[in-house]
């Protein structure tokens, strides 16, 4: 049998998913990562990876 979602809740869980991934940009597994991983398990397990995930730290720069 076929379920399906009422779009409210598909924007809602797209949109949230969405969000949370804007809040991981700077994250060790980035925008799309945090996003992936948001939609395919939920939001709520996409924010506890976020608070769980370390920063990206940017690469050493050269002076010369």
């Amino acid at each position: 049998m076929i379920y399906l979602l009422h779009p409210m809740i598909l924007f809602g869980w797209i949109g949230l998913s969405w969000l949370i991934a804007y809040l991981g940009k700077n994250k060790r597994f980035g925008f799309f990562g945090t996003f992936l991983i948001s939609v395919a398990f939920s939001p709520l397990i996409g924010f506890i990876i976020l608070l769980a995930s370390d920063d990206r730290v940017p690469p050493a720069r050269r002076v010369e």
